[in-house]
């Protein structure tokens, strides 16, 4: 993850970046941070994932300028602003702010970088092999499910693409559930993500395909379900 922090005043600048390598060295999160020190320093052509930027910066500069800036140049990067006035907080929000800190609350900075990784917790590719034998590579935040197809897997992606491939559901159930995948009974493995509607039998997916419930998987799919929702999609 590539961190930046725009902030001026070289005190806020050491603090806020001494918040970010705690939290990741905490938590095992592999990170890099840049510093700036002014919005002379082409932020937009940078490649960061999450910058925190202060609103008030000398000599008149403007936070909301640079955040501006940044989201016409179609960056990704989310703005984290930071300011000691909390009446310039809903003015953030015009220029698609991530998060609002306040100076005096640097804690805030954890809640920050949890919530932005767990927004990217599909964003990763993982392989499986064909009926060929190639390489097959799948981007889970465009799966849709997996299912079983006689001995072999069938990846079934939100375009409609399909892939064949070898391996076994159960272990490949296992190995996506921490990224929002579920057996939700013995043939399939869902994304969550996806579900549109849940009731005591099935599950809606976004393209309309029913899925029946498992007898077995139920209690605890239902559980796992809101708990994805409230944790992903507020």
């Amino acid at each position: 993850m590539k961190i930046g922090i725009l902030e001026d005043e070289a005190v806020w600048r050491d603090r806020i970046q001494a918040c970010i390598e705690k939290y990741c060295k905490d938590n095992n999160v592999e990170y890099k941070i840049v510093l700036y020190k002014n919005r002379n320093e082409n932020i937009e052509n940078k490649d960061l994932d999450l910058l925190f930027l202060d609103i008030e910066l000398d000599e008149g500069e403007n936070g909301f300028e640079i955040a501006e800036r940044l989201m016409n140049s179609g960056s990704q990067c989310r703005v984290c602003f930071l300011t000691s006035h909390t009446e310039l907080a809903r003015l953030g929000y015009r220029f698609n702010a991530f998060r609002y800190i306040d100076k005096k609350h640097l804690e805030e900075i954890n809640e920050a970088i949890d919530y932005f990784l767990k927004t990217k917790i599909q964003d990763r590719i993982v392989y499986c092999r064909d009926t060929a034998g190639i390489n097959i590579k799948i981007n889970l935040k465009e799966l849709l499910l997996i299912e079983t197809n006689g001995r072999k897997l069938r990846y079934l992606m939100l375009d409609g693409r399909e892939y064949f491939c070898e391996g076994l559901i159960s272990e490949t159930a296992q190995s996506l559930s921490r990224f929002g995948f579920y057996h939700i009974q013995r043939s399939y493995v869902v994304n969550l993500k996806y579900i549109e509607a849940v009731n005591s039998r099935e599950v809606t997916l976004c393209n309309g395909i029913r899925i029946v419930i498992g007898r077995a998987h139920g209690k605890e799919f239902k559980k796992a379900f809101f708990q994805w929702r409230m944790q992903f999609d507020s």
